[in-house]
């Protein structure tokens, strides 16, 4: 993930809201969204060179999601780097409590490429990166924003992001077709202004194409936009927009209860 939008605890109905966007290169092989075939009920797109996701919640709500840190120094030497795509699953597939998994997490940090990973029993929410002096942290009721830097650090895809994503959720009465206004604040393509950019290490161009909270850059960019809404009662529902290098190439929407494909 890219962009993760996350409200917990501020909307009446939906203790946790997720709207989130997935960058990756194009050719790097990935099932979509689906409820996995083992004893923990998970339901996650996958990618196919890890068998680990970006996102994913089971059918008992435990939820995480990680995107990439695009700066800061490796630790831990020449050793191979353990997939980041693991940390979602391994949270997913056990029975510690978030905070205890952000501090394995934050432990074993080094073994990692540049990481923050949330993660939720939807009783706490902690956030953890190996690159951040400020993590594991608890989080706080309200709205946050990741991208590819710490929790809430203002990149203007954050800032305006967290924006529209309070416009949306304010508004949303609980139908599904509230869940078009999330979807379409992931879909802007603007630009952030050149004195606005970040420097995170990539060359201006690209930092400039890598601003805009949907990405298209050839090569790589946005793969999906995924959005989850879990209700005080436990049930929940997750829409996934697909995209290739051209144009919308898929939709699918689950529940708790049951799967619809669009």
């Amino acid at each position: 993930m890219c962009l993760v939008l996350v409200a917990w605890q501020a909307h009446p109905e939906f203790p946790l809201v997720v709207a989130a966007n997935r960058d990756e290169f194009y050719w790097r092989a990935t099932d979509s969204l689906g409820w996995w075939d083992e004893p923990r009920r998970i339901l996650a797109g996958r990618d196919r060179s890890s068998a680990g996701t970006w996102m994913g919640i089971t059918s008992n709500l435990r939820f995480a999601a990680v995107t990439n840190v695009r700066s800061g120094p490796r630790s831990g030497g020449d050793k191979p780097l353990k997939s980041r795509g693991n940390l979602p699953t391994d949270f997913m597939r056990a029975d510690t409590t978030p905070q205890d998994q952000a501090s394995a997490v934050h432990a074993e940090g080094g073994e990692y490429g540049g990481f923050n990973m949330i993660c939720s029993d939807l009783r706490d929410l902690w956030w953890v990166s190996n690159r951040s002096p400020r993590s594991p942290q608890n989080v706080e009721p309200g709205i946050h924003g990741i991208s590819n830097a710490a929790l809430n650090t203002p990149w203007p895809k954050v800032t305006g992001g967290k924006a529209e994503f309070a416009a949306a959720l304010a508004a949303d009465d609980g139908s599904d077709s509230a869940v078009t206004s999330y979807l379409d604040l992931l879909h802007d393509k603007r630009y952030a202004p050149r004195a606005e950019l970040p420097h995170t290490g990539v060359d201006p161009v690209s930092e400039k194409l890598l601003s805009s909270r949907f990405v298209r850059m050839g090569f790589y960019g946005t793969r999906s936009s995924t959005v989850l809404r879990v209700r005080r009662d436990g049930s929940f529902d997750v829409t996934e927009r697909r995209f290739g290098p051209l144009r919308q190439i898929g939709e699918a929407r689950f529940t708790s209860a049951e799967t619809q494909r669009l």
